[in-house]
This record gives C-alpha cells, sequence and structure tokens, in this order.
C-alpha cells in the first residue's frame, strides 16, 4: 500500500482512538487510576484506546507487527528482524489527562529498518490532527484541508530562542541547557504537542534531557523532521533511531530548522 493511502487510514484510526479517549476523559471513568510495574499512571483511556488501534491496524491491507506501550513486550531477538513495525503510544501524556489540562496525544508511527517513515499525533481534547511521511512533507488537518507545517529558521545565537519544556518534568540537565542561551522563553506544554509547537513554528528548541521511550517520540518526530526540523541524540549528535535492543530513548534535542 502507498503510504499516503496508508497514511490516510492511520488518520482515521487515531481519531476512532481519540474519540474514545474524549468519552471518557469527559466522564469520570478516565480518572480510575492504576500503576505500571514503572510506577508510571495508567487509566482505562489507555487501554481502550490500545484496542482500537492495534485492532484496527491488524485489519488493514498491509500488517505489520506492533510496538505499543500497553501490549506484552516483544523480545528483541524477534523485534530485531522487523523490516517495517507500527510503533503506538495510545494515550501520551497519561499524567496530563490526569490533571484534565487536555494537553494528551495520540501517537502513532510506521518504523522501517530503525528510521520513523510516517508518523500521525491527534490530540483529542483540541480536535488536532497531525501527520507526515517519509519525503512527502508534515501536515496540520485544517476544516479537512492539510496544511504544510514548516519549522522557523534560526540559531542557537539568537535572543529570545522560544524554548519548550514538559509541564511534568523539567530537570537540572534541562535547566543548565536553557541557561546557556539568550534570554530564552519557556514554553511549557506536555506530551508530544512539544515536538508539534516546533513543527508550527511557534517554539525553536525543546531539549529532554530525562527518560523517554520510543513510543513517546516516534511520530512526532517524523512530523518534526518532515517540517524541517530534527531531533538529535544529545551525546552522538546523530538522529534517534528506532526499534533498538533497548527501547529506551536517549537523551535528545529537539530543534526547529536551526542553522549551524
Amino acid at each position: 500500500m502507498e503510504q499516503i493511502t496508508l497514511v490516510k487510514q492511520v488518520i482515521k484510526i487515531a481519531k476512532e482512538a481519540g474519540a474514545a479517549i474524549q468519552e471518557i476523559y469527559e466522564g469520570s471513568a478516565g480518572m480510575e487510576i492504576e500503576k505500571k510495574s514503572d510506577d508510571s499512571p495508567l487509566t482505562i483511556a489507555d487501554r481502550t484506546a490500545n484496542k482500537i488501534i492495534c485492532d484496527a491496524l491488524e485489519k488493514l491491507p498491509v500488517r505489520y507487527p506492533i510496538i505499543s506501550e500497553e501490549n506484552k513486550a516483544i523480545s528483541y531477538e524477534e523485534r530485531k528482524n522487523f523490516e517495517y513495525c507500527w510503533l503506538v503510544d495510545p494515550l501520551d501524556g497519561t499524567k496530563e489527562f490526569i490533571k484534565r489540562n487536555g494537553e494528551f496525544t495520540v501517537n502513532i508511527a510506521l518504523i522501517h529498518q530503525q528510521e520513523i517513515v510516517l508518523g500521525v499525533v491527534y490530540a483529542s481534547d483540541r480536535d488536532e490532527m497531525y501527520w507526515a511521511v517519509k519525503g512527502e512533507g508534515a501536515f496540520q488537518v485544517v476544516n479537512n484541508q492539510d496544511v504544510r507545517l514548516s519549522a522557523q529558521d534560526f540559531t542557537m545565537k539568537d535572543e529570545g530562542l522560544k524554548i519548550v519544556c514538559s509541564r511534568s518534568h523539567l530537570n537540572e540537565g534541562t535547566q543548565a541547557f536553557v541557561d546557556e542561551l539568550a534570554k530564552p522563553e519557556l514554553v511549557a506544554t506536555g506530551s508530544s504537542l512539544k515536538f508539534l509547537i516546533i513543527a508550527a513554528g511557534k517554539a525553536h528548541v525543546y531539549p529532554r534531557l530525562a527518560p523517554t521511550m520510543e513510543w513517546d517520540t516516534g511520530a512526532a518526530q517524523i512530523i518534526l523532521e518532515e517540517s524541517g526540523g530534527s531531533v538529535i541524540d544529545h551525546n552522538t549528535q546523530k538522529k534517534l533511531l528506532y526499534n533498538k535492543e533497548n527501547l529506551l530513548n536517549p537523551h535528545f534535542v529537539a530543534y526547529g530548522n536551526v542553522a549551524v
């Protein structure tokens, strides 16, 4: 299946999952919170959206394995042989969901040989849909029209850069990064929306010098890259790769169209 055709199918799936999340969010059931093994929160919305997404992906004309935050882990011995696979976070920003600030997303990405080649992010509370296919650009769907996204041009020496930071995580390393900049302006938001603000040209840099998982970043990374930005391993200065032996991301910095 052509990837432009495939991404349109994934957009429908993300929308369906988002609708289920909103139904729970606007009621009371979504506040039934469990703790996962790493002590992070899990709601009925995570599980409901995950089932919708995985069931729908398995019904597509092309079937690929699914790596999801909420699915049973697949061993690396099996995963390393995947040419293509889906990467799913059915509810990115569970903490924001619980806080009821609307800053949560559905993230669905397609990995091909360790690189993201297709990504869809849906912010259901805002009804904002974003998508990208490698080599085809990045878009936000506005009034059923695909509006191209373009990251801002800038240099790291510019004054007043807008630095995206997590509403739930801001550590010493991130603060040290920010302190190196000239009169930066902090823009706080949750979930993968941090990447999308940059892709839309509304901010410049997102330093994440703290743990994240592959499903937190994959879909948003391709959207930012296709808008002219980049997501770079803070230590190696290379782009983030996926379906690694360890699904934990290295510390990274997401940039708009920065001049080196």
